[in-house]
């Protein structure tokens, strides 16, 4: 499975890369296959071609390539041959376009320097191969608990079978035969065998509740493990945030103004900085006089789709164009307006574009020009206040630049926006670069892509259940402080870089990873090691991501999350659970679901060894003390139960009891405690002495019933063996009916919450029912050796059975009374209902 999985992602991986590219070769443009393509290649990249191989820029022009998906940039990114500095990170390296990313806007020439296994992605598809699964925290305490449960069942069979043997002074081998017989059946009782099943049903159960969740579990264990998360390794871009880019601000010689409404869907409205609607007149005149620039110098477009808002185009122009429709104005309205009759195309040279236009309806024609605010601001002489252009002094220039600051500081990615009149000459001698001067400048626009709402919440939630979460994106590390701020995920510290990673060794990382919450422009490699240096501290580590540079993190983590909307098949493929709607909050819920199936799992754990333990006991001491309770004198080989009745009650308590237990439903302080230590056993030492409390009443309340009805012992009575037998099986079928209530719950009352799972009620009256039929049905009494029992003898059974429960409850009274006295709460805190 481990295999096919990996084989699937780089699978996946290779289907991102381009079936044919374009080179040049002997002068001449050539179109040749992929795998053609060789190390020193010249190739041609342009819009909407996926780039075939890694490869260094030699030339390009206004050329951006959409990165995401490998490195995690949200936008779109500018190119350029220009020489950079060794050693920068996979995000800086402007210079080079990467195998399996795709041309947004633009062309360019390349020098190709890695084809195959030997780009990026090729390093990504290797990581992936050599990736290995490891067991869940489930898989791992389960099978710890059947490796000691196996040992146990050997020991107490042969402890049993040896005990008759020397007691009943057994000789012939027909008596033989029969000890071993009930010897096999005692191995057959103590066991739990139907647990692999109840728990294959109860996972498969959580897998349908998470579907509803939305939350695509591929993996049957991973259901359970997001319940014992204390870690949440999150990417930002897609995961955390929309992937929508979103204008938030538009500040103007006049003021500021605040956006509202998220992702490219054209709603919300004008406020201003106090956050009430904008009511200057002249802030919102300036503002929708920006808002007209960047819509006009814009070659996106906006629509609606399936119910869904898309950009066809750059994702920075799309924002633009929702920007200002939210302000009022209508592309219809601007497109009657003004005719596009020139451009001057973005270049990651000049760092802005321009756009010329002819006004229909004032005459004439207007250049509108956005950019670098820095490139741009160098541009104008001039700057709109109110309704009037007014000359730039050096102070204004300053105060824009403080405020671009500003902007910048609230991870806000700035634009500036510009415009000018054009003559008729200027426009004949075509539209270049020399007509970019003498601007006047407008405002600013601040854009981000904005954290999910619901994903703030979420990671409160996590926080209040004890679960960690951690930023670890591609982004650059000034925007993912800030949306790791506004999140709550961290309180402002600055993030952690990819290149100082590399500085540090494994040791360091472990000591970083503890207290560090936000890491920036790390690459696959990056990823890996904090995944890996979080779970060697003992973490339970849960990644989540949605592009291939997550891929190999997802698959090392404990459980990956991939996104189902947003994610690529190759982090999908990788990962052990799918988000259908890409939603941080999700996760957050399926750590609640799995929280809660294994409690379900710890409750049917505790009723079936508890239950068994007490059949157990009941013939262990029944041998040991025969001739104290009256059972000895009634034949050769006299026991208080036969093989058969001790297999059927393991089918009754293996079977609805125990599954109807795995549905119960989450209890009310499920995030409300932290979460379970790493390497914590499915079964505590409190537990298994609460295990070991309630088969000894069993035990003690059956040999009682089985004394009560045989003629000598401590109490003398006057029943046969057979009746006696049929008591004892019937009133430790009844013990067990009234267990199930005890575990329901270790630490609160077992009153509590008493019928909210009418499926519990359900399987009780079944087992009652089969049990009567077993105890009155003639045609079953060969076989189980039973006859019939009168009113009060049922009443007995029933009175005798039902002092597990007073019991017990008691001792829970007892221990929340404990739980109360100071300075001992804080100890015990979170093993209620545990």
């Amino acid at each position: 499975m481990q295999q096919t999985r990996a084989e699937r992602a780089v699978a996946a991986l290779r289907a991102m890369s381009a079936a044919e590219a374009s080179v040049v070769r002997d002068g001449e443009r050539r179109s040749v296959g992929v795998s053609e393509i060789v190390p020193g290649d010249l190739i041609l990249v342009e819009e909407g071609d996926m780039i075939p191989a890694d490869a260094r820029l030699i030339e390009c022009t206004s050329l951006q390539v959409q990165e995401a998906s490998l490195t995690g940039e949200s936008l779109p990114v500018s190119k350029s041959s220009r020489v950079i500095e060794g050693g920068a990170a996979l995000g800086d390296r402007s210079n080079m376009v990467y195998s399996g990313t795709t041309v947004a806007y633009g062309r360019g020439r390349a020098v190709v320097t890695a084809t195959g296994m030997r780009t990026e992605l090729g390093r990504i598809a290797r990581l992936i191969e050599r990736t290995e699964e490891e067991a869940t925290p489930l898989q791992r305490e389960l099978d710890r608990t059947g490796r000691l449960l196996g040992l146990a069942v050997l020991a107490i069979a042969a402890v049993v079978v040896a005990t008759i043997l020397l007691v009943e002074g057994v000789r012939s081998p027909g008596a033989l035969l029969e000890v071993l017989i009930l010897g096999v059946a005692l191995a057959v009782a103590a066991v739990p065998e139907g647990l692999p099943a109840i728990v294959t049903v109860v996972l498969a159960i959580g897998v349908r509740r998470m579907a509803a969740r939305n939350a695509i579990v591929r993996k049957l264990p991973a259901v359970e493990t997001l319940g014992s998360a204390t870690v949440i390794a999150s990417d930002k871009t897609g995961t955390l945030t929309r992937n929508e880019m979103t204008v938030r601000a538009v500040v103007t010689a006049g003021g500021r103004a605040n956006l509202t409404g998220t992702g490219y869907a054209p709603e919300g409205e004008l406020l201003g900085r106090d956050m009430s609607p904008l009511a200057d007149a002249t802030v919102r005149r300036e503002v929708e006089q920006a808002l007209l620039v960047t819509e006009r110098a814009n070659n996106a477009a906006v629509k609606e789709r399936d119910g869904r808002w898309v950009v066809r185009g750059d994702s920075t122009e799309g924002a633009l164009l929702v920007a200002a429709r939210k302000a009022g104005l209508s592309s219809e309205a601007l497109d009657e307006r003004f005719e596009r009759v020139g451009e001057v195309p973005f270049s990651s040279e000049r760092k802005m574009m321009s756009v010329v236009y002819r006004d229909r309806r004032e005459g004439g024609l207007i250049l509108f020009a956005k950019g670098a605010p820095d490139v741009l601001l160098g541009r104008c002489s001039r700057e709109l206040v109110g309704g009037e252009a007014r000359p730039l002094s050096e102070e204004r220039r300053r105060e824009i630049s403080l405020q671009n600051e500003l902007l910048a500081a609230e991870a806000l990615r700035t634009l500036g926006a510009a415009y000018r009149a054009v003559t008729n000459e200027e426009l004949e001698r075509g539209p270049d670069h020399r007509i970019e001067q003498n601007l006047v400048f407008v405002g600013l626009v601040g854009m981000m892509d904005p954290p999910r709402e619901e994903a703030r919440r979420a990671v409160a939630v996590a926080r209040d259940a004890g679960v960690r979460t951690i930023m670890i994106t591609g982004d650059h590390p000034r925007t993912a402080a800030a949306v790791a701020g506004q999140l709550g995920i961290s309180t402002g510290e600055p993030a952690l870089t990819g290149a100082e990673l590399d500085e540090m060794t494994d040791e360091a990382l472990r000591r970083v990873v503890r207290e560090s919450a936000v890491y920036a422009r790390v690459n696959p490699e990056h990823k890996l090691r904090v995944v890996r240096a979080l779970q060697e501290n003992g973490e339970v580590v849960a990644m989540t991501g949605d592009g291939v540079n997550d891929a190999p993190a997802l698959k090392t983590a404990d459980i990956g999350v991939a996104m189902g909307v947003t994610g690529t098949d190759v982090s999908r493929e990788a990962a052990d659970m799918v988000l259908t709607d890409d939603n941080f909050a999700s996760i957050v819920a399926a750590i609640e679901e799995g929280r809660s199936i294994f409690a379900n799992i710890q409750k049917f754990l505790r009723y079936l060894l508890s239950s068994n333990i007490g059949e157990v006991l009941v013939m262990f001491l029944a041998v040991l003390l025969a001739g104290v309770i009256g059972l000895s004198g009634e034949g050769f080989l006299a026991l208080p139960l036969t093989a058969t009745q001790i297999l059927w009650i393991n089918l009754l308590t293996d079977g609805a009891p125990a599954l109807a237990l795995g549905l119960e439903p989450a209890g009310p302080d499920a995030m409300r405690r932290p979460p379970r230590p790493r390497g914590s056993g499915v079964i505590t030492r409190r537990a298994w002495l609460g295990i070991a409390v309630t088969g000894l009443i069993m035990a003690a309340g059956t040999l009682f019933v089985l004394d009560y009805a045989l003629p000598g012992g401590y109490i003398s009575g006057s029943g046969g063996l057979l009746r006696a037998q049929t008591m004892a099986f019937t009133t430790l079928v009844l013990f067990q009916i009234f267990n199930v209530f005890n575990a329901r719950s270790f630490g609160r009352s077992a009153f509590a919450g008493l019928f909210r799972n009418p499926w519990l009620w359900g399987a009780l009256l079944l087992s009652l029912l089969l049990q009567v039929l077993v105890v009155y049905a003639p045609f079953l009494h060969p076989a189980f050796g039973t006859v019939p029992l009168s009113l009060q003898e049922w009443g007995l059974c029933a009175a005798v059975a039902s002092t597990v429960l007073w019991l017990r409850e008691a001792g829970r009274l007892a221990s929340r009374a404990q739980e109360i006295v100071p300075g001992k709460e804080c100890l015990r805190r979170g093993r209620a209902g545990s």
